[in-house]
């Protein structure tokens, strides 16, 4: 499967966009079963983060990412704040969560990098997405407990379905109806980075998730791209 396959888009009425997104994608992963012991990586990267506190990722780098995300009602602060903030404070608190191979490697990124992501089951989101934002009367279940979240003003991720675009992820919390399943094969991802962050910085962390999606998830093919498509095929 080439790259031209999937595709990431913009609604018009995103303008301007506050995100350069990077898309990617790896296929044939291993079943993501759940993980029992730390990847040798992370808990070096866990002692890093220890070691230098709340400076592994820089304020203006937090502040950026906030910024990225304020729009109109939404403020991401509290229970609202990008999920790279909950990743971090978890690192701190020795309570970093543990889920499946791909589920992972977006952890370990977003941890590394400061910038939130989100990772579906392609299969189940498919591979062409569109960012916008929420309307007043968007939400979705986030977690197994039936949680939902509100989506009005926030940066969403929208998967294509019969009915048009529905929503499916953002940098705060993801959609249960896309996550990824025991019986995943295929997955594709989303780095949010600020508008301002160098493009060559947000290719880095691509390439590393894409290698990440690789080394723990036993991907046979992956892939990456910075910045959005336009128009449709």
């Amino acid at each position: 499967m080439t790259h031209r396959e999937y595709r990431l888009e913009s609604d018009p009425s995103l303008t301007p966009s506050p995100v350069v997104p990077a898309l990617v994608w790896g296929e044939g992963i291993e079943p993501p079963v759940p993980t029992e012991a730390m990847p040798a990586m992370l808990e070096r990267l866990l002692d890093r983060v220890g070691a230098a506190g709340e400076e592994f990722v820089p304020p203006e780098m937090r502040q950026r990412v906030r910024k990225m995300l304020r729009y109109g009602k939404y403020k991401p602060s509290g229970r609202s704040k990008p999920a790279s903030e909950f990743l971090l404070r978890a690192a701190l608190s020795d309570s970093f969560p543990l889920v499946n191979g791909p589920v992972d490697a977006n952890n370990i990124v977003s941890l590394e990098s400061g910038l939130p992501g989100s990772i579906f089951d392609a299969g189940l989101s498919g591979r062409h997405l569109l960012l916008r934002h929420g309307a007043s009367d968007e939400s979705y279940v986030f977690n197994p407990s039936g949680q939902s979240i509100d989506l009005q003003d926030l940066l969403l991720v929208c998967r294509l379905t019969e009915d048009g675009w529905e929503p499916c992820g953002n940098p705060v919390k993801d959609s249960m109806a896309t996550k990824i399943q025991p019986e995943t094969t295929d997955v594709v991802a989303i780095l949010y980075a600020p508008i301002d962050e160098p493009l060559k910085a947000i290719e880095r962390w691509a390439g590393r998730y894409a290698e990440l999606l690789d080394r723990l998830c036993g991907a046979v093919a992956v892939g990456f791209r910075v910045g959005l498509d336009v128009g449709a095929d």
